[in-house]
C-alpha cells in the first residue's frame, strides 16, 4: 500500500446551492489495502444508499465505530472535534432533555450510513473518510465524527458519519442565581424550598438546592437545528452525497441514482443479515415487484407517465397515509393498497391500445435499432399475458378437477408444471428490463420516453417529406440530420439525472 495525502487545495469546497463539489483527485488511488475490489461491475444502474439514525449515546458509538477490537474491518476514522467537544454536547442535550419534560430518550446526536460501491476500495481510506466528512461539516457548519467500514463478508463498503444537531456558540452562556433556586429529583426547577422537603424536613433524595450567587445554567451550544431531523434535509444529503460518490466513479454507467419517489416505480427494501421480519419484507418486495413490472407493461402499451402516477398516488401514496393516521402504522395494509393499484393499473392498459409503428420512408439506423426494441418489448408483454391469463389459469383449472386419492401421482405432475410456469413468469418478467439495459438505458421507462421523442422527430420528417412532394423545390430534412437528432435524444435520456438535480438546486435555491 502506499500512502498518500490530501492537499489542502485538494479539500472538498462548497459551492451554491448547496452541493458538494470536491476538486477531482482529492482521493487518489491505493493497493488493496486487505479488501477486495469487485471485477467486472454491472452495467445495471444501482441507486444510492444513505440512512439516518438517532443516537442516544454518542460518545459511546463514536467508541463502538471507532475501535480496532470492536469493528473487524475499520480502515479509517476522522473527527472535527475532540471527545471533549462530544462529552459537552451530550451533557447539554441531556439537560435541555431534562427541562423539556419529553417523553422517549433524549437525542445526544444523529448518524448517517453512506454505502459506497466497491471501487472506492482502490483509494487511500483515509482520503474517503476526510473527503466526505469535511463534505458534510463544510455544508452545514457542523461537527462530524466518522469512520470506514466493510461488513464481515466484506460486500458493503460504507461510512458511518456522526454528526452533532448544535453548534458552539462563540462564548458560553453562563446564569448566575440571584437567590436560592430549588430543584425536585426530575431535574426540574421548583418555586419554593418547601416543595423538595419530606415530611420530616429534610431535602428529598435527588432534590438539590444552587445557592444564591452560584452558576445554575451554562449553555456552550446553539439550540438544536430542526432541519436535521425533516425528510427534506434526508433528500439534501442523499442528492449531495450521491452526486460527490459519482465524481470519482469513472464510468458513467457505474454511476450510482437517487431513487425517485415522486416517479412512477416503487422503491424495493433492503433485507439486512438475520432480520427478523425477512419473510415480511420479502412478501413486500414481491408486490412492489409487481407494480413495477405493470408499470413497464402500462409504459410498453403506451400509458402515459403521468396516468401511472395519478394512480400511484391516489391508490398506494394516500391510502397509505390515511391508514397511519386513522390506524396507526400496519405494514402488512401496504400489501392490499398496492394490489389494489396494480388492478387498476391493468384495467387502464386493457383500455389502451399499442401504438402501431410508423412507415418509414427513409433509412434511419438509429431509430430502426429503437423499433427493434419496441418490438421485443411488445413481443415480450404478449408472451407473458398469454402465459399469466391463459396457461397457468388453465393449469390451475386442470389441477382443480383431479379428484381422487389414486390421481396423486398425477396432480403432483400437475403442480410441478404450474410451479415451472410460475417461475418462467417471473423470469419473462425480470427479462423487460434486460431488453432496455442492453441498449443502454437504465429502464423501460427511459426508453420509452426517448422512443415517444423519436418517433415525434420521425413523424415530422415524414411530413416535411410530404410538403416536398406537393410543392417540391424545397430540400427535403437531411436524413444525417435526423440521425443525430435521434442520437441527441438518446444522450438525453441517459443523463437525465443531471436535469433532475439541476431541478433540486432550483428548488434549494428558491428556499
Amino acid at each position: 500500500m502506499f500512502e498518500s495525502e490530501i492537499h489542502p487545495s485538494h479539500k472538498p469546497s462548497v459551492y451554491a446551492l448547496g452541493l458538494f463539489r470536491p476538486c477531482k483527485g482529492a482521493i487518489r488511488k491505493r493497493t488493496p489495502y486487505g479488501v477486495h475490489s469487485r471485477e467486472g461491475a454491472s452495467s445495471i444502474a444501482r441507486h444510492s444508499f444513505v440512512q439516518i439514525s438517532k443516537l442516544h449515546d454518542v460518545m459511546g458509538r463514536i467508541d463502538y465505530i471507532s475501535s480496532h477490537d470492536r469493528q473487524e474491518n475499520l480502515y479509517a476514522t476522522y473527527q472535527t472535534a475532540d471527545m471533549e467537544f462530544w462529552k459537552s454536547l451530550a451533557k447539554e442535550n441531556q439537560q435541555e432533555f431534562v427541562k423539556s419534560g419529553t417523553g422517549g430518550k433524549c437525542v445526544e446526536a444523529r448518524e448517517l450510513i453512506i454505502a459506497l460501491p466497491e471501487n472506492y476500495t482502490e483509494y487511500n481510506p483515509q482520503d474517503v473518510i476526510s473527503l466526505f466528512t469535511e463534505a458534510l461539516k463544510n455544508q452545514y457548519h457542523i461537527e462530524c465524527a466518522s469512520a470506514l467500514h466493510h461488513n464481515k463478508r466484506k460486500t458493503n463498503y460504507h461510512i458511518h458519519l456522526i454528526f452533532s444537531e448544535r453548534q458552539l456558540l462563540p462564548e458560553p452562556e453562563i446564569k448566575i442565581a440571584s437567590r436560592d433556586m430549588f430543584y425536585n429529583e426530575n431535574g426540574k426547577h421548583v418555586r419554593t424550598k418547601k416543595e423538595i422537603l419530606d415530611a420530616e424536613g429534610n431535602i428529598k433524595k435527588g432534590c438539590k438546592v444552587i445557592p444564591k450567587g452560584s452558576v445554575y445554567e451554562s449553555r456552550m451550544f446553539t439550540n438544536k437545528n430542526p432541519y436535521f431531523k425533516s425528510d427534506d434535509f434526508l433528500a439534501e444529503v442523499k442528492n449531495n452525497f450521491t452526486e460527490l460518490i459519482n465524481q470519482y466513479i469513472e464510468n458513467p454507467k457505474e454511476r450510482l441514482q437517487v431513487f425517485d419517489r415522486n416517479g412512477v416505480y416503487l422503491p424495493m427494501k433492503k433485507i439486512g443479515k438475520h432480520n427478523p421480519k425477512a419473510a415480511e419484507i420479502e412478501k413486500d418486495n414481491w408486490t412492489r415487484k409487481e407494480w413495477n413490472y405493470t408499470v413497464d407493461e402500462a409504459l410498453i402499451s403506451g400509458v402515459e407517465e403521468k396516468e401511472i402516477r395519478k394512480i400511484k398516488k391516489q391508490e398506494i401514496t394516500e391510502q397509505v397515509s390515511q391508514s397511519v393516521i386513522t390506524i396507526g402504522r400496519k405494514p402488512w395494509f401496504f400489501f392490499l393498497f398496492v394490489e389494489k393499484a396494480i388492478e387498476r393499473l391493468k384495467t387502464v392498459i386493457e383500455k389502451w391500445k399499442l401504438p402501431s409503428r410508423p412507415a418509414m420512408d427513409v433509412d434511419m439506423i438509429e431509430f430502426r435499432k429503437m423499433q427493434d426494441v419496441k418490438e421485443k418489448l411488445e413481443n415480450q408483454i404478449i408472451a407473458i399475458r398469454k402465459l399469466e391469463q391463459y396457461e397457468i389459469p388453465l393449469l390451475k383449472k386442470e389441477l382443480e378437477g383431479i379428484k381422487g386419492i389414486f390421481r396423486g401421482k398425477e396432480r403432483k405432475a400437475l403442480e410441478g408444471e404450474i410451479t415451472t410456469a410460475q417461475t418462467r413468469l417471473s423470469s419473462m418478467k425480470t427479462y423487460l428490463k434486460n431488453i432496455v439495459n442492453n441498449s443502454g438505458y437504465q429502464s423501460v421507462q427511459d426508453f420509452i420516453q426517448v422512443y415517444q421523442k423519436a418517433e415525434t422527430e420521425v413523424l415530422a420528417y415524414q411530413k416535411a417529406m410530404e410538403q416536398y412532394r406537393a410543392y417540391g423545390g424545397q430540400k427535403p430534412p437531411e436524413e444525417e440530420r435526423i440521425r443525430q437528432q435521434l442520437r441527441r435524444l438518446a444522450e438525453e435520456a441517459k443523463s437525465k439525472e443531471c436535469s433532475r438535480k439541476i431541478t433540486a438546486k432550483k428548488e434549494r435555491g428558491a428556499r
